[in-house]
């Protein structure tokens, strides 16, 4: 073995043997070339139609469990609102006091998180069935999902009741919108050169 053994081989049986060990690998030594190649490494190809469905069904699950904690943290807090005033109006002092704050704490938080935690729910499994009949993945989607969730969350209260539900959606869908696409007009108004 030469000081510069992989560059200037001595011999021709140093430089066959170096060419045969290249292929092993330094950490686990075995040959890699005995492991078979796996494709395709990913589930489904980028156009496919159930590409934008597993897109949207990955989603699914972390939004409704982001809604239903935020909601049961902020009707947490309200409900401490409430029954620091309600208390504080009643007189109560000691474990009664603390058992009462507990009681409207936990009723607001669980009422609010549950609602929250629905309405993504009515909005996720909506804007799933809307990708994959539509077959298409853009903010039409959004639109539609958010403004047939407050259609359906609204409707045993009337038609005047899923007309607001059905505006309040489509607001938020636009803000959601306007918030996090790339391609609005607040993102575009930034390169505009005067």
């Amino acid at each position: 073995m030469s000081l510069f053994g992989d560059i200037l081989p001595i011999n021709k049986n140093e430089s066959q043997n170096n060419q045969a060990s290249a292929n092993l690998s330094p950490y686990l030594n075995f040959d890699p070339n005995y492991i078979p190649k796996m494709q395709p490494e990913f589930l489904y190809p980028d156009e496919s139609h159930m590409a934008s469905t597993a897109r949207r069904s990955n989603v699914a699950l972390p939004i409704i469990g982001m809604s239903f904690m935020t909601g049961s943290g902020l009707g947490g807090m309200a409900g401490l609102y409430k029954g620091l005033r309600a208390t504080t109006l009643a007189g109560q002092i000691g474990k009664v006091r603390r058992t009462q704050l507990i009681n409207y704490v936990m009723k607001q938080g669980t009422t609010t998180g549950c609602t929250l935690g629905i309405l993504a729910s009515f909005y996720s499994s909506i804007a799933l069935g809307v990708t994959w009949i539509r077959d298409q993945e853009d903010t039409a989607n959004t639109f539609i999902a958010a403004t047939a969730t407050g259609v359906l969350y609204k409707s045993t209260a009337g038609l005047r009741s899923m007309g607001l539900g059905a505006a309040a959606g489509l607001t938020l869908a636009g803000l959601y919108t306007l918030l996090t696409d790339n391609d609005n007009i607040w993102s575009k108004a930034r390169y505009i050169k005067m």
